[in-house]
């Protein structure tokens, strides 16, 4: 209400009375509420004589909206967040404003250094004047040198002409480089040498990540060999199989045998002989018989319990190939934006390099066209 009584008001506040002022700062609260609820009509007649059919009418309006902001309340509370976040972004950029003005009067300060250092080297071009005579007096004696230096210049070309592109384009860029980085040399430092640590620190994890795989494929190839040997030894359970009921074939034949012998009555020594000896190898073959079942279900369970142990192993092996090949994905995307952020690095240090190459050529236009127009006016 004094928010509004201070916008009604304004500067002529002195001019009305507190009561004034405060039933006017409550008319307009109040009509701006009435408004939010549909009535638009709201006058001081409504407030200093109201009358029974415009109270319901208002308090009507005002349970509706009530009713109408409670149903809506998640609604409302989210529209209000939403305003909210946009509030904060806006004093985030606002802030960020703040940062870039205080950045832009620092350059215009630096600007201004700049101009003063034109200036006083504008004054002191008096000075180089006079030295300019002094100059070209010495530019005699510096020419015998120079013979000399370029002898000696021609035998280190020969010598820099034997390095490599990749050292020459190296120590090109550091030389271009190294003029505007001097403002903050071991922060960039620090910064590239960190990030050169990390890349190399990822690589070689990768590289253990690799010998791990390959040596988990090692481990998968015996236990492939493995699983062919298992096959192998079902197979020989089979043949055992075989062999059992050839043998049991062999046991009926002798049984038949013995009912055909014993209808014979003329030959019952022989029979009886032949029938004792085929009771015996019928017990050998039963004992035999028994005995490689034994062994074979035996070697089954055996290599069953065998074959569930190296499923178990190869499970694990497996989930741990997935698990290492994600962390290999994730290790190599970071190293990718690592890359990115280091191109990025280069790239805004390029762009300084130009501008400052851009204003060296600029200053060194001027400084040509100076000493022209000195040599004119020597001249």
């Amino acid at each position: 209400m004094k928010a509004a009584n201070d916008d009604m008001s304004g500067p002529y506040a002195d001019i009305f009375s507190a009561d004034t002022r405060d039933l006017m700062g409550f008319f307009v609260t109040l009509r701006k509420l009435l408004g939010a609820c549909g009535i638009h009509d709201f006058s001081l007649q409504d407030l200093y004589k109201p009358t029974h059919p415009r109270l319901v009418k208002h308090f009507s309006h005002i349970i509706n909206f009530v009713r109408f902001r409670e149903s809506q309340t998640n609604l409302i509370d989210e529209h209000y967040k939403k305003s909210e976040g946009t509030k904060e972004r806006i004093e985030s950029l606002y802030a960020e404003n703040q940062d870039k003005e205080d950045m832009l009067s620092n350059l215009e300060h630096n600007r201004q250094a700049a101009e003063a250092a034109i200036k006083s080297k504008t004054g002191r071009s008096n000075e180089l004047k006079e030295r300019l005579l002094e100059l070209k007096r010495d530019q005699e004696r510096v020419a015998i040198k120079v013979e000399r230096m370029k002898e000696e210049q021609a035998r280190l070309k020969a010598l820099l002409e034997d390095r490599t592109e990749q050292t020459m384009n190296v120590r090109q860029d550091a030389d271009k480089l190294r003029p505007y980085t001097t403002q903050s040399p071991a922060m960039l430092e620090n910064s590239l040498r960190d990030m050169s640590s990390n890349v190399n620190n990822d690589k070689a994890q990768i590289e253990a990540l690799d010998r791990r795989a390959r040596a988990l494929q090692t481990s998968c190839d015996a236990f492939n060999t493995v699983t062919a040997d298992i096959k192998t030894c079902f197979n020989l359970l089979n043949e055992l199989g075989r062999d059992l009921a050839a043998e049991e074939s062999t046991a009926s034949s002798a049984t038949r045998n013995r009912d055909a012998l014993s209808e014979r009555s003329n030959n019952v020594r022989d029979v009886e002989r032949h029938e004792r000896m085929l009771q015996k190898q019928l017990e050998n073959v039963q004992r035999r018989t028994e005995k490689l079942r034994v062994t074979a279900e035996e070697r089954r369970d055996a290599e069953g319990r065998k074959m569930e142990e190296l499923k178990k192993v190869n499970e694990s092996i497996r989930k741990e190939r997935g698990d290492r090949g994600r962390e290999m994905e994730r290790r190599r995307v970071r190293i990718e934006q690592t890359e990115k952020k280091m191109a990025d690095l280069k790239e805004n240090i390029e762009n300084e390099i130009q501008a400052a190459r851009e204003e060296y050529v600029k200053m060194d236009s001027h400084i040509r066209l100076y000493v022209k127009e000195m040599e004119q006016s020597i001249s």
